[in-house]
């Protein structure tokens, strides 16, 4: 059987079509998408209130990807706006795809770290409830860009 070749990635439209998701969460959350760019972390309450009444019980296996996909917009893009981070690409040969879409960013050390949204995300939903501020800040420890506990400022 001969395998079709995964699609190349195209970052520039992942970075957009993220982006554009969460704008728009933020706006059915009832936060303009003018206050959302403004400062990402005006979503967090709106946010934090919508996970929290959803029925997780009841979900299906679409739902959680779509959560899965919509907080990776949300952590991707505050990571973007407060730290500078970007998007990225890197080879990976146990992604169905051949590559995964990281963020990366230089930590406070002059480090520069990646992580996969996705796997911040289900950190989290191995950890319900989801607390918005947690994986926020889960990532932001990981990437190195805020100080350790153990660091003097």
């Amino acid at each position: 059987m001969v395998r079709a070749a995964a699609p190349d990635p195209d970052l520039e439209r992942w970075i957009e079509d993220s982006h554009r998701n969460i704008v728009g969460i933020a706006d059915m959350l009832g936060v303009a998408s003018d206050v959302y760019t403004s400062d990402p972390m005006k979503l967090v309450p709106a946010l934090q209130d919508y996970v929290s009444r959803l029925p997780f019980r009841e979900f299906e296996q679409s739902d959680w990807l779509t959560l899965l996909s919509d907080l990776m917009s949300y952590v991707s893009d505050f990571l973007i706006e407060k730290h500078g981070a970007r998007w990225n690409v890197v080879d990976d040969a146990t992604a169905p795809r051949g590559y995964r879409y990281v963020i990366e960013a230089e930590g406070r050390d002059g480090q520069t770290r990646r992580i996969d949204p996705a796997d911040v995300v289900r950190v989290e939903f191995g950890n319900l409830p989801i607390e918005v501020t947690r994986m926020l800040a889960s990532a932001e420890l990981t990437l190195r860009l805020t100080a350790q506990v153990d660091e003097d400022e």
